[in-house]
């Protein structure tokens, strides 16, 4: 049969084959489409995570997971996110103390629609309708075991602030949260009494020790490596983070005593444009089985009691939900910091600067 030799009908034969090929693979065409970008702290975070979630999620859905490294406060950057409709990520690590009450009120979360009675093994603290939490983490001391030998360094907040009885570098986190606990409890506030917070106090305890700070740290992984090298000799970091310069080889001692624990997990942005993908993601995540092995790179404590059934004896005695571990620290008050956060920041980022 002779072809034609229009051009234009040739155009159009091609086209149409072009859009006949396009519609007998739909797979390959909705493939380019099933990601998701998620945000972690990154460092030992996102090598657990791509572990114990991130690779098991791909292999069970088909759905690929972009990882990409967050600031260590990440609210502000989420709130605008909604506000922009300008989405550089669709899930993200937050805490249910700090962040999910505040990204609550001001209506910033995706619903998810989760409940406590469809995830009984987990730590019902752990679940809002639109945050899932899947690790137990602490604020807790650490310091180096080179410069404080046989077991004599500083053994709570009081101590870190006694710069004479334990002289040496000193690290905190350029941050209120967590940092005005501490000062009050340097000041002899007890773990049961630190809210309503008294602001005024906290400020002046920090006041004291101030000069006496070498770095203020503004990431996980920064505050890691301070300890892990011997930048500074005391430090106040993520029991995780810690952990991790133990486990690759640091004198480093963790303190339980006084630490500050809260649940991190997961939150989508309203309004994201891949909101039932991230879902899927969030759900899967809590799993038994997958926030156990998430435990073998991090050393934070899942939120799904069963996983306890996957975790060696001797892991389970790093984690903060260790009985012995939690009996000596407490849950910041999520209700405090939504209320005053704002504020309270406002203060903290000009005392820093003054």
């Amino acid at each position: 049969m002779h072809t034609p030799s229009n051009p234009g009908r040739r155009r159009l034969l091609k086209a149409g084959a072009t859009v006949a090929l396009v519609c007998g693979l739909p797979n390959v065409v909705r493939a380019a489409d099933r990601q998701i970008i998620v945000s972690d702290p990154g460092g030992p975070y996102t090598e657990a995570y791509r572990k114990a979630f991130y690779d098991p999620f791909e292999k069970a859905t088909g759905i690929k997971i972009v990882s990409v490294a967050r600031e260590s406060q990440p609210v502000a950057q989420f709130s605008a996110m909604v506000k922009t409709r300008n989405y550089v990520w669709d899930v993200t690590t937050l805490t249910i103390s700090a962040d999910i009450p505040y990204l609550q009120a001001q209506g910033f979360l995706e619903p998810i629609g989760l409940s406590a009675s469809d995830y009984p093994d987990l730590l019902p603290e752990a679940i809002t309708p639109n945050f899932l939490g899947v690790d137990v983490y602490s604020t807790v001391l650490a310091y180096r075991t080179d410069t404080f030998k046989d077991g004599k360094g500083p053994q709570s907040w009081a101590d870190f602030w006694n710069v004479e009885k334990f002289p040496g570098r000193r690290c905190l986190r350029r941050s209120p949260l967590d940092t005005l606990e501490q000062a009050l409890l340097a000041d002899g506030v007890g773990l049961d009494e630190l809210y309503p917070m008294d602001v005024d106090r906290a400020f002046k305890s920090l006041d004291k020790i101030k000069p006496h700070i070498d770095l203020w740290w503004t990431s996980g992984a920064q505050a890691m490596q301070a300890i892990q090298s011997g930048e500074v000799d005391m430090i106040s970091a993520w029991n995780g983070r810690a952990q991790a310069a133990i486990d690759n080889g640091a004198p480093v001692q963790i303190v339980w005593n006084q630490g500050l624990y809260s649940i991190e997990g997961w939150a989508i942005p309203k309004g994201t444009p891949h909101a039932d993908m991230a879902k899927e993601f969030v759900r899967f995540c809590a799993d038994a089985k997958r926030q156990a092995d998430f435990t073998d790179t991090l050393a934070y404590g899942p939120t799904n009691r069963r996983s306890f059934e996957f975790i060696a004896p001797e892991r389970a005695a790093l984690l903060p939900t260790a009985p012995q571990n939690l009996e000596n620290m407490r849950l910041p008050s999520p209700a405090w910091w939504a209320e005053n956060r704002t504020t309270v920041t406002e203060r903290f980022n000009a005392w820093i600067l003054s």
